[in-house]
């Protein structure tokens, strides 16, 4: 038996090594276009900014040692250019010629290719993307070379990593976005946090505008944003996205879906004995239901091992998971962590939820080094279900991410959440860790303890009801929301009646600083008969929502001003 795998690196390999462990008699063949057929692309731009020191530590496999291994058929430089289905065939062009191969199973892992907009100016040699080993070298051989300024266009994970690399190695970067913020996929709160992070690594952060050409220029290029703008840079990063790389497989008619191969629960194309996996296939979302293409290493490996599977042992082969789209990503002394749908694939899908907002330590509030993990959780308005959950922070980011992806996996609830016995221990964590808070206040919300207004309502909010600020007078005096009323929490009970003569009939909307405080406030209000409810994760996330216009929108008492 003859198996041809097109494409290496996560997908392609993973398959390969699956496929040689079950069979030892097949003949494996793995085409790859480039160079490499097995390197660490996420790894990349740490070797640009020089955490990676040398070359070598990103090919974790070259062609002798997997023949040595596992005795496979790799041939780089090999570029498959059509497929005929019928035949059971591909087309192979090398830099000595063509050749035509036959299979008896064929697994398309072609990955995907950096978006190119159709932007005057981007041909210039000045212009550079990250995808593969060739792209990191000639980056980093820029820097070397004395570059001192550079613009990364698109802020997505590739993007924030090329940035934040590339100022480490002392570089005047700018960072441009088309959407109203850095890694669009993060929710408005959270990204605020990225912003302040990256703008403290000393990138220069334009957000909600695009680039419309590049200028090119004897000693720099000149990139134009649409709002008029221009930055000069020695050295342009392309970072707006990929695209599935399949036109060849497309032209043989395996189906696809803009461009990415859809693909069955075992990577069964429409094509009789042809399988893909990878970033080239279109994933049904675990949350939501959509279909699109998933770029992430993890479901493209283990989608390769169980393509495998399904070739060798058909009969026993576990289905390929839906993925859940768990990704992280390092910012400075930060970490973002998302996993499962946010709130623009839950509204696109028309998903009814609520969200909760929690600011916890990371580990035990006593211990030296404690700070917060900002934490944002959808979960299903009907049931509780999980639906998606995202946090920034310096520390313990991936492990609450990681359970958390867990739980949507499993389809737990979010009072689920609060009898998991996870790991405690002072310089670890807390006796109620985060996940198992999150759980708890998920439960207030659903069985109607604790009633909830949001930072994105507060122009209706102030419109409507009376805000009552329950923070102390120190904490007041940083800003408070124009109008508000401010009572500590401590001395709520007995100012009660002033609070209602405040009131005058209007709803009571509390908050405080993280949540915490506003919730037992709420407890007290709606038991005195009072229409309360407590702003979710409190003016920590307020001022993160409001993000630049924090500072114009909140103000200090003026009974304050001079103390």
């Amino acid at each position: 038996m003859r198996i041809v795998i097109v494409g290496g690196v996560a997908g392609g390999m993973s398959a390969a090594a699956r496929a040689r462990r079950l069979d030892e008699q097949a003949e494996i063949v793995v085409l790859e276009r480039g160079a490499h057929v097995s390197f660490a692309n996420c790894g990349l731009p740490y070797y640009v900014g020089g955490e990676i020191e040398e070359e070598s530590s990103l090919l974790v496999q070259t062609p002798a040692t997997l023949r040595a291994a596992l005795a496979l058929d790799v041939r780089t430089h090999s570029d498959v250019v059509a497929v005929d289905t019928a035949e059971k065939s591909v087309r192979v062009a090398t830099a000595e010629g063509e050749y035509d191969l036959a299979y008896d199973a064929l697994i398309l892992s072609p990955g995907a290719a950096a978006l190119r907009p159709p932007l005057p100016g981007l041909d210039s040699p000045r212009v550079r993307t990250l995808r593969t080993v060739d792209d990191a070298i000639a980056l980093r051989g820029e820097v070397v070379a004395g570059a001192q300024s550079a613009v990364v266009l698109g802020a997505g994970f590739i993007g924030i990593e090329a940035a934040e690399a590339l100022a480490q190695q002392g570089l005047d970067v700018t960072l441009v976005e088309l959407a109203p913020h850095p890694l669009p996929p993060l929710e408005t709160e959270l990204a605020s946090l990225v912003t302040a992070e990256l703008r403290a690594l000393g990138i220069t952060v334009r957000a909600g505008v695009g680039a419309t050409r590049v200028d090119g220029g004897a000693e720099s290029d000149t990139v134009v944003l649409a709002d008029g703008s221009t930055i000069t840079a020695d050295l342009i990063v392309l970072s707006v996205g990929v695209r599935p790389d399949t036109a060849p497989f497309e032209a043989a008619g395996i189906a696809c879906e803009r461009g990415a191969i859809i693909v069955d629960d075992h990577g069964r194309t429409s094509a009789n004995g042809v399988w893909a996996v990878g970033d080239a296939t279109a994933s049904v979302d675990a949350v939501t239901g959509a279909r699109r293409p998933v770029a992430l290493a993890g479901p493209a490996n283990r989608a390769g091992r169980l393509v495998a599977d399904d070739i060798l042992r058909p009969g026993s082969a576990r289905r390929i998971p839906q993925p859940v789209g768990t990704a992280i990503v390092r910012v400075g002394s930060m970490t973002a962590a998302l996993t499962g749908a946010n709130r623009a694939a839950l509204d696109a899908a028309g998903v009814t939820y609520r969200t909760l907002h929690l600011h916890p330590n990371q580990h035990a509030g006593y211990f030296p080094g404690a700070s917060q993990v900002h934490l944002v959780v959808h979960v299903r308005e009907a049931d509780g279900l999980l639906l998606g959950a995202q946090a920034v922070g310096a520390e313990g980011i991936d492990k609450r991410i990681d359970v958390l992806a867990t739980a949507i996996r499993a389809e737990m609830t979010v009072e689920d959440l609060i009898d998991l016995d996870l790991s405690y221990s002072p310089p670890y964590g807390q006796a109620k860790d985060a996940v198992n808070l999150t759980g708890m206040v998920g439960e207030n919300v659903r069985d109607g303890k604790l009633r909830l207004w949001y930072a994105q309502d507060l122009a209706e909010v102030s419109a409507s009801a009376l805000i009552v600020d329950v923070r102390t007078a120190a904490e007041v005096a940083t800003g408070v929301v124009p109008g508000a009323v401010t009572i500590p929490h401590t001395e709520l009970r007995r100012r009660l009646d002033e609070l209602r003569d405040a009131a005058a009939g209007r709803p009571v909307r509390v908050m405080c600083q993280s949540g915490v405080r506003s919730a037992i406030a709420h407890r007290v209000l709606t038991q005195e008969g009072f229409d309360s409810a407590s702003l979710s994760g409190g003016m920590l996330t307020l001022r993160a929502w409001l993000g630049d216009e924090a500072e114009s929108t909140l103000t200090i008492p003026a009974a304050l001003q001079n103390a």
